[in-house]
C-alpha cells in the first residue's frame, strides 16, 4: 500500500498531461501512487496515460465514460489505497517536493489536513501572455526550483480550520502575511484518506470543490498550514469553467449552496455555522447571483428565479452576516418577485 495516493482526473488534456505527470515522477517522496482517471477523454490521453503506465507501475489508470469532474473525483477515491489523498488536475502540475513536506508536515504534526498554496503569480502571467499571443507552454515558474529543507518550513498547526479557512477577499500583501486557507480548491491540500473517504463529490456541477470542502471542514479536522506556494494552477482556455456559460455557473453555484447549506443546518454547532456562513456561505450567494445579468432569455431567468427562491424557502438566505449581504439579500428578493 503506498502513502500518498494522488487522484488525477483526465479529460481533453493531452496538451498539458505529460507535464503534469512528470512532476509527478519528479516527486523527492517516492512512496505514491498516481490515479489517473481518463473521463472518457476525446483526444490522445489514453495513449499518453497508456504510455506512463508502461514506464511506472506506480501510475494506475483507470478508463470510464465521461462523467465530469466530480464523478472522475468519486471514482479515483474508491481506487485509492494510500494512507493519504492528493488532488491534482491534469493541466496543472506540482513542485517536486509537495509529497515530501506535506508528508513530512502530516507525521510531525499528527494533522488530517497539510494546506499550502498555488503560485499566485504564474497564472496571471501565463494568461497576459496567452492574451498577448505568446508562447505559455514552456515556461517554468521560478518557485519550481526553490529548494526547501522541511523540517525549517514555517506553518502553523491548528484543531480550529473555522478560524483560518475563508473565501473572503484579501490583500494579496497581507495574504501573504497571514495564516490563511484562501479558497476552497481541492488541489492545494494532502489529506488523511480516514477523514474524506466518506465525502463524495456532488457530481453534475461546477464549483464542486465549495460543497465538498464544506463537508471536509464540518469532520473538525487537525489542520497545518503552509506559505509554501507548492502547486502550479495553469490557465486551461478551453477548460471547464473558463468555456461555461453563466447560466450553468450560476446553477451549480445555487446547487452547491443548497447542499452545503443543509449539511451546515444538521450538523453544524452555533460557532461553525457563524463562521462558514460569514466566509464561505454569502460569498458564493453573491457569486451566483453576479450571473444573473448576464441572462437575457425568459426561460434562464425564470429557472434563475426558482434556484434563488428555493435558496430562500430552505432559509440559505436568512442569516445576514454584514450590511453589505443585507443589501445583497434585497436584491435577491426583489429578483424573485419579479
Amino acid at each position: 500500500m503506498p502513502t500518498i495516493s494522488i487522484i488525477i482526473p483526465v479529460y481533453n488534456v493531452e496538451r498539458y498531461l505529460r507535464r503534469c505527470l512528470d512532476s509527478v515522477l519528479a516527486q523527492t517522496f517516492t512512496d505514491w501512487q498516481a490515479i489517473c482517471v481518463n473521463d472518457g477523454s476525446p483526444d490522445n490521453c489514453d495513449k499518453i496515460l497508456a504510455e506512463y503506465a508502461a514506464h511506472d507501475k506506480r501510475i494506475v489508470v483507470v478508463n470510464k465514460e465521461n462523467g465530469g469532474l466530480s464523478d472522475a473525483r468519486n471514482v479515483g477515491m474508491k481506487h485509492a489505497t494510500g494512507e493519504y489523498i492528493m488532488f491534482l488536475d491534469s493541466d496543472d502540475f506540482i513542485h517536486p517536493q509537495t509529497m515530501e513536506i506535506a508528508h513530512y508536515m502530516a507525521q510531525r504534526d499528527d494533522t488530517d489536513i497539510v494546506s499550502f498554496r498555488y503560485d499566485r503569480f504564474y497564472r496571471p502571467y501565463l494568461m497576459v501572455r496567452h492574451f498577448l499571443g505568446l508562447n505559455t507552454d514552456d515556461l517554468v515558474p521560478i518557485a519550481m526550483h526553490y529548494k526547501y529543507r522541511p523540517s525549517c518550513v514555517c506553518s502553523l498547526s491548528t484543531n480550529d480550520i473555522f478560524k483560518y479557512a475563508t473565501e473572503r477577499t484579501h490583500n494579496l500583501f497581507n495574504f501573504h502575511r497571514s495564516w490563511l486557507i484562501k479558497h476552497c480548491q481541492v488541489w492545494k491540500n494532502l489529506y488523511r484518506r480516514g477523514l474524506i473517504a466518506d465525502v463524495p463529490f456532488v457530481k453534475g456541477i461546477l464549483f464542486e470543490d465549495f460543497p465538498w470542502w464544506s463537508e471536509v471542514m464540518l469532520k473538525n479536522p487537525r489542520v497545518t498550514i503552509l506559505k509554501l506556494p507548492l502547486y502550479f494552477y495553469r490557465p486551461n482556455f478551453g477548460g471547464i469553467v473558463l468555456a461555461a456559460n453563466q447560466f450553468r455557473i450560476m446553477q451549480s453555484l445555487c446547487r452547491g449552496i443548497e447542499h452545503a447549506f443543509l449539511a451546515y443546518h444538521d450538523k453544524a454547532n452555533a460557532y461553525q455555522f457563524s463562521m462558514w456562513n460569514k466566509n464561505f456561505l454569502w460569498f458564493f450567494i453573491a457569486r451566483a447571483f453576479d450571473k444573473v445579468q448576464y441572462l437575457e432569455d425568459i426561460s434562464d431567468l425564470n429557472a434563475a428565479r426558482e434556484c434563488f427562491y428555493k435558496l430562500y424557502k430552505i432559509g440559505a438566505l436568512d442569516f445576514v452576516p454584514n450590511k453589505e449581504m443585507y443589501k445583497l439579500r434585497d436584491k435577491i428578493w426583489r429578483f424573485i418577485r419579479e
